[in-house]
C-alpha cells in the first residue's frame, strides 16, 4: 500500500511539474537564430553575447536558440527561412543581401571606408544603419545590427603580389555576388565565384590560385594550410548583418523591441574587442603554426585601378543615398 501511494505521489509530481513547465513556457518566447560560422568564430561568440543580453534584459521572457555551422542550411537558405518566419534571425554577410536590396552592394565598393576605425565609427550612427536595415521590409525582414567582419585581403598559394598588375590572370575566389565579381575585376584579378566551404579544396587542387578574406579564414577554416602568402590589400570591409523576420519583430511589444535593440547594440560593441583579439591570435597562429607569410603591398596602385568602379557606385541610384551618408559622416568626424 505504501509503495502504491508513493507511486501515485511520484506520477502526480511529474504530471504537475509538466503542467507547470507548460504554463511557464507560455510566458516565454523562444526565437531561433541560424548562421554558418563555427562555434569558435568571433562572430558566433558575439551572437552568444546577444543571446545572453536578450535573456538577461528580458528576465528569461525572451530566449534565443542558436544553430551554428550551417546546421539549418546555407546563407541563402537561412535568409529564405527568415523571410517565411521559419526562423526569426539569421546572421549573413552583407554581400548575401545584395539580391534583396541593392544598397548592401555598396559594402563591396573598394576602399569605401578610409580605415577600419572609420568604418566602426560611421556604422554606429543610427541614420547610417537604418539607411541599410530598413530597405528590406518588403522582402519580409529587417536589419537588427551589424558585426565587423574585418578587412578583406588577398591570399595566394604561391603567387607574389606587389601591385595590382600582379593580380592579372590570378583566379581569385569571390563571394557569389555581382559586386564581389566586379570588385576583383577592378583590382585586376580573374574572379571565381564559389561558396566559402569550397575554398580549401579549390586552393588545394588548383581550381583557384587565391582568395580574399580576413585573417581568421587562414586558421578557423585552415586555408593557411594551402595558402602561404597573405597580402594586406585592405580593399574592402564587408560586415556581417543580423536580420530578423519583419512580422516577428512587429509582433514584439515595445518593451521587447527595446530588449532586442539594446542587446544588439551591446553585442556589436563587445564584438569589436572579441574581433580584434581573434585577429591577433589568427595572425600569430598562421605565422607560427602554418608558416604563412604576411606582406604589405603598394595600395596606391590598387586604389588607382578601382576608380572607375567607385564612380559607378557613387552615381548608382541604388547606392547613392547610403554613399552620401557615409561620406558626410566621414567628413564630420
Amino acid at each position: 500500500m505504501k509503495k502504491i501511494l508513493l507511486l501515485i505521489v511520484s506520477v502526480f509530481t511529474v504530471l504537475y511539474g509538466c503542467q507547470q513547465s507548460e504554463a511557464q513556457d507560455k510566458d516565454v518566447k523562444t526565437l531561433t537564430l541560424a548562421h554558418n560560422q563555427s562555434t569558435t568564430h568571433p562572430v558566433h561568440k558575439s551572437l552568444e553575447e546577444f543571446k545572453k543580453e536578450v535573456e538577461k534584459k528580458s528576465h528569461g521572457k525572451l530566449k534565443i536558440k542558436i544553430y551554428a555551422n550551417g546546421q539549418l542550411g546555407s546563407e541563402r537558405e537561412a535568409i529564405e527561412m527568415t523571410q517565411t518566419n521559419a526562423i526569426q534571425f539569421t546572421k549573413v554577410s552583407a554581400s548575401a543581401l545584395e539580391s534583396f536590396s541593392e544598397s548592401y552592394s555598396l559594402f563591396s565598393m573598394p576602399y569605401l571606408f578610409e580605415s577600419q576605425d572609420s568604418f566602426r565609427s560611421i556604422m554606429k550612427k543610427p541614420e547610417v544603419q537604418n539607411s541599410f536595415f530598413n530597405t528590406t521590409k518588403d522582402n519580409g525582414f529587417v536589419g537588427i545590427t551589424y558585426y565587423d567582419a574585418g578587412l578583406r585581403n588577398i591570399y595566394t598559394k604561391d603567387r607574389e603580389i606587389k601591385t595590382n598588375k600582379d593580380l592579372h590572370g590570378l583566379k581569385t575566389r569571390v563571394q557569389p555576388s555581382k559586386t564581389s565579381v566586379e570588385l576583383i575585376k577592378s583590382l585586376g584579378g580573374t574572379p571565381t565565384p564559389m561558396s566559402f566551404g569550397e575554398v580549401y579544396t579549390a586552393l588545394q587542387s588548383g581550381v583557384i590560385d587565391a582568395a580574399e578574406n580576413n585573417e581568421t579564414a587562414l586558421t578557423d577554416n585552415k586555408h593557411g594550410e594551402v595558402a602561404k602568402n597573405y597580402y594586406n590589400t585592405e580593399h574592402a570591409i564587408v560586415p556581417d548583418i543580423l536580420i530578423m523576420n519583419k512580422d516577428a519583430y512587429n509582433d514584439l511589444s515595445k518593451e521587447e523591441k527595446g530588449w532586442i535593440k539594446s542587446a544588439a547594440r551591446s553585442s556589436t560593441e563587445k564584438h569589436e574587442v572579441i574581433w580584434d583579439k581573434a585577429i591577433k591570435e589568427a595572425i600569430k597562429s598562421a605565422k607560427e603554426d602554418m608558416n604563412v607569410k604576411f606582406h604589405d603591398v603598394d595600395k596606391s596602385s590598387f586604389k588607382k585601378a578601382v576608380k572607375p568602379l567607385q564612380e559607378e557606385f557613387k552615381n548608382n541610384k541604388g547606392t547613392e543615398k547610403q554613399y552620401k551618408l557615409i561620406k558626410e559622416a566621414e567628413q564630420n568626424e
